[in-house]
């Protein structure tokens, strides 16, 4: 499969948790615990915008990793019972699909728009009414984002957006000229708050200078802890709250992967060194810590994971995808876990042992990462 293949399937478009929907399996003990009285709680990003501690990313609802279609009638229901069960914050893109997870979240959350928060992403270059894929493959000029936007209400039946992320910066566009087009946006009611994927650290000064950035979303978990480099810090400096794509380590976290797991191809986890022949045997370990720690604290490997975010700062939110009501389940009852003072100590002192072999993106994807937007001229 080539690079354009991979842009127009869009598998390289993880802004909202790639959670693999086939092969995890939960104990017999653990699904006892998961009840409907298991809820994630709130919190508030940027803090104004009040969601869900744990919200549910809908990419795959479209295509799996594994390339197969899930029926759309159970991702309508799983949307549905993620909210019955106090999750409001849901994450689509305009790229997933193209186009078709937001027309099934949108149909989704028809009977309870009022009630959730819908964050979605521009900034390829999509036809909006066709969903073909176009050179270059971002795009964040200022009328192409208000034509995206006009798209996104119709697919998502809805007359606002709660949150709007570029879910890349674009190298060709100042970001000064794209916060200029969603405040523009925000003056007419269409959009209500904003943030920024995977930008460059620049970058979010200067947006957030033009106007407030209320949510960076980036990729952040266990097994993927960059951020905490340099964006965590520079959210809390900032008052920006964060989303964290892919918090189970796109499936790898919930110990659904083994150290002889193979990829088929069109799975995009199989251009990840971190999970080549090579690396996935080393970085098992982390893993087995996982597993260790859920028999101490009666919880699965994700729900652990899910756990220790949420453990992190105050205004981080995970957002993990499924297709399946068991891990919707499972992913949302994580809320609950505490961790005392030492436990959480012992634990962070067992993960940082550890050291993960191989990069969590193909090379070419993970460019397009931390860019920074050119200067305003």
């Amino acid at each position: 499969m080539n690079r354009r293949n991979l842009f127009k399937n869009g598998l390289i478009l993880a802004g909202g948790s790639l959670l693999s929907s086939a092969t995890r399996a939960m104990t017999k003990q653990t699904a006892k615990n998961l009840s409907p009285t298991k809820f994630p709680g709130k919190r508030k990003l940027g803090g104004t915008l009040e969601v869900s501690s744990i919200g549910l990313g809908v990419q795959n609802m479209t295509r799996t990793y594994q390339t197969t279609i899930p029926l759309r009638s159970e991702m309508i229901n799983i949307i549905r019972s993620a909210f019955d069960h106090c999750v409001t914050l849901f994450d689509a893109a305009e790229a997933y699909g193209p186009l078709e997870v937001e027309r099934i979240l949108g149909e989704a959350l028809v009977p309870i728009r009022n009630k959730v928060v819908i964050e979605t992403k521009f900034g390829w270059n999509i036809d909006s009414e066709t969903g073909q894929w176009k050179q270059p493959a971002l795009n964040s000029n200022p009328e192409h984002i208000k034509k995206a936007v006009e798209g996104m209400l119709k697919r998502l039946r809805t007359d606002r957006i709660d949150l709007l992320y570029q879910h890349r910066v674009d190298p060709q566009v100042p970001i000064e000229d794209v916060v200029g087009a969603i405040k523009d946006l925000i003056k007419e009611g269409k959009v209500l708050h904003y943030g920024l994927s995977e930008p460059g650290v620049q970058t979010v000064r200067r947006a957030h200078a033009v106007h407030p950035v209320t949510a960076i979303q980036n990729e952040y978990s266990l097994l993927w802890r960059g951020p905490e480099e340099k964006i965590i810090p520079l959210c809390e400096e900032l008052g920006i709250g964060f989303v964290c794509w892919s918090p189970l380590g796109v499936g790898f976290l919930t110990g659904a992967i083994d150290a002889n797991t193979r990829f088929a191809q069109g799975d995009i986890r199989g251009g990840e060194t971190r999970f080549s022949p090579e690396n996935l045997p080393k970085n098992m370990s982390l893993v087995d810590v996982l597993k260790k720690w859920s028999v101490k604290k009666n919880a699965t490997p994700g729900q652990l994971s899910l756990a220790w975010l949420l453990h992190k700062k105050p205004w981080i939110v995970p957002i993990p995808g499924t297709t399946q009501i068991a891990h919707m389940l499972e992913n949302t009852a994580a809320g609950e876990i505490q961790f005392t003072t030492d436990e959480l100590k012992q634990f962070n002192a067992d993960i940082d042992s550890i050291k993960i072999e191989g990069t969590r993106l193909p090379a070419f994807v993970e460019t397009l990462s931390g860019v920074e937007a050119p200067p305003k001229k």
